[in-house]
């Protein structure tokens, strides 16, 4: 059987390759999954996504009259998968439950290091081989508050290394996390966790209950010179409140990994277009604000800990066998 799967990075590739070697053919394609792409897609029986793949009723249509019958993506999000229309259709759906939570974490960190030090500014300047150090005066972070929303897996990980930093903690979640709890994490509701954290760091899923969690009020609720990271999903952010709050000359830096309107953008050369988004383009030109392309997950262990675990989706498809991996399960 020759798998499908879209939206594959050139380092991503060869571990795909290796890892199906002597299970299926697998063939890659750069290309994402959207309603334009989806046609490729006809005689495959299994395609594989990536998490910026539009997944919506039209796309599974074409997919299902294509003759796809599984689709296993390759991320923990599925907030991109119409999973009623999958269902109706008798698609089965698997992702990735699990990968290793430090590759986003520490990657959280970076971003806070690097808005909080200005990291992106004193290189920019010794490349010109200007090395004044007028406006890139940073803080200390021990002894001061961090606020995590989400302390599962990834929350945990950000929060250990908080701690090392010798960090007050705060924490929000609909379940506490003891082992937060046991370095010291007071559960708070979040209107008193944006007001008293001078980091605030965003782990929670993208869920009706969570879009905009960080929006106008819980901006304005936060310290001036607080610091912002986002590494889970952009749709967490009021993107346009957040660019209101910055013209105003607030925070001290906002690290962003993900966008709410990424998809069409992120994983895409864009450098010889005009993008239109007018909205990312007033964000990126914040000298207190760094963006990346979503890739925070992005390294060797995480992404080849995300392919084991699709391979194993597929064999479990094939084999008629169901896991915790399972979005939509096989009904024939």
């Amino acid at each position: 059987m020759e798998i499908l799967a879209f939206g594959v990075q050139a380092d991503e590739r060869p571990l795909i390759e290796r890892a199906f070697e002597g299970h299926h053919d697998v063939h890659c394609l750069d290309v994402f999954l959207t309603e334009d792409t989806a046609l490729i897609a006809a005689g495959h029986e299994i395609v594989s996504t990536s998490v910026n793949a539009v997944l919506d009723h039209r796309v599974l249509q074409i997919l299902a009259a294509g003759g796809t019958r599984m689709i296993a993506q390759r991320s923990t999000g599925f907030n991109n998968i119409d999973l009623e229309v999958a269902e109706r259709l008798g698609l089965t759906v698997a992702r990735v439950s699990y990968y290793s939570p430090y590759s986003v974490a520490e990657f959280a960190w970076t971003l806070a290091m690097a808005v909080n030090r200005r990291i992106v500014r004193a290189s920019n300047r010794t490349r010109d081989f200007d090395f004044r150090l007028d406006g890139l005066m940073g803080r200390d972070l021990r002894g001061r508050t961090a606020g995590v929303l989400g302390t599962g897996k990834i929350g945990e990980a950000f929060t250990r290394i908080a701690h090392g930093f010798g960090m007050e903690l705060l924490g929000w979640d609909v379940a506490e996390n003891p082992a937060c709890a046991d370095l010291g994490m007071r559960y708070v509701e979040k209107e008193r966790l944006f007001a008293e954290s001078d980091l605030i760091s965003l782990h929670v899923p993208l869920l009706p209950a969570t879009r905009h969690v960080v929006d106008a009020t819980a901006l304005k609720a936060m310290k001036d010179d607080a610091i912002l990271v986002n590494s889970s999903r952009g749709g967490l952010v009021d993107t346009d409140a957040l660019v209101t709050e910055l013209r105003a000359g607030r925070f001290t830096g906002v690290g962003l990994d993900v966008y709410e309107a990424e998809a069409g953008l992120f994983f895409l050369d864009k450098s010889l277009e005009v993008v239109e988004d007018d909205t990312l383009a007033r964000l990126v030109t914040f000298p207190n604000v760094v963006v990346t392309s979503h890739q925070a997950y992005y390294t060797a262990d995480a992404v080849g800990q995300i392919v084991d675990t699709t391979l194993r989706n597929v064999l479990d498809y094939t084999a008629g066998r169901r896991s915790e991996n399972v979005l939509v399960p096989r009904t024939g």
